[in-house]
């Protein structure tokens, strides 16, 4: 992991969310797979633990509006086990795309829900891939909580990300993906818990696993890196080009960034 890039995406423009009570709306067993449909190439959606496809539409619509077929999957992600939600998905992706190259953008247990999705599906549709906050490396939170009663409101699929215990598979080094982290949090207590640089739920090194192309840090917090523009334009800088470009200020105080820390690995 020496070698991958960590950059810093930075913008002097103040980042505005849409309103929360939109981005956080809870899971409901009536949700159905959201498509905007375009001649482009498709992009599926797969929001974080606890979350709906409430957390992803945001970015859907922006994706939709650069010219991709989107479509944004619901699945019950406290009630099952990551092996049975990426079956759950690979059913919807079986239904809806056709014959053309298929993307993907994750939110945190999303991203691990890919990765057991990608041993079930044929590499040669896969297009890349931008993971956002992922805990690939498991969360300090969930064994925290291990042996509270608070372990149970996140299901089987919580339960399989503790610190090394997650056994979704690696990334597949014919694909192209991209993480990126968060290092801000409106979560105090959660912060606290977790030892390095870190966005309120997971540490931005555990957002890194072998296969990478890019790893980039936002100054976001864990929830709202979904809705961050910065995050948007980048998610669709390297799904279009396969490369998450900087203007020349983000490059220039990207260098400064670099230097004023140490050396990775």
């Amino acid at each position: 992991m020496s070698g991958l890039p960590v950059l810093c995406y930075t913008t002097p423009k103040p980042v505005k969310h849409p309103p929360s009570y939109k981005v956080l709306r809870p899971p409901m067993p009536w949700h159905r797979p959201r498509i905007l449909k375009s001649e482009g190439d498709t992009v599926i959606l797969l929001h974080g633990l606890w979350r709906s496809i409430w957390a992803m539409e945001p970015m859907a619509k922006y994706l939709h509006q650069q010219g991709y077929h989107t479509i944004n999957v619901p699945y019950p992600s406290f009630r099952k086990s990551i092996p049975e939600i990426a079956q759950m998905v690979k059913e919807v992706i079986d239904q809806h795309t056709e014959e053309k190259t298929i993307h993907f953008v994750t939110h945190s247990l999303g991203g691990i829900i890919l990765r057991q999705l990608l041993r079930e599906i044929s590499h040669k549709k896969i297009g890349r891939i931008v993971m956002l906050a992922p805990p690939h490396q498991g969360s300090e939170i969930i064994d925290w909580l291990s042996g509270t009663p608070l372990q149970y409101a996140f299901g089987p699929a919580g339960k399989e990300l503790g610190l090394g215990k997650i056994s979704a598979p690696k990334l597949p080094s014919e694909i192209e993906a991209a993480v990126i982290m968060g290092n801000q949090s409106k979560i105090p207590f959660f912060r606290k818990l977790l030892n390095s640089e870190n966005d309120g739920i997971v540490s931005v090194e555990s957002g890194k696993i072998a296969g990478l192309s890019e790893f980039h840090t936002l100054e976001i917090d864990h929830t709202f890196i979904v809705s961050d523009p910065r995050a948007m334009e980048m998610t669709n800088h390297f799904l279009t080009r396969g490369e998450i470009s900087l203007s020349s200020q983000s490059r220039s105080r990207e260098r400064q960034h670099l230097s004023s820390r140490p050396p990775h690995g």
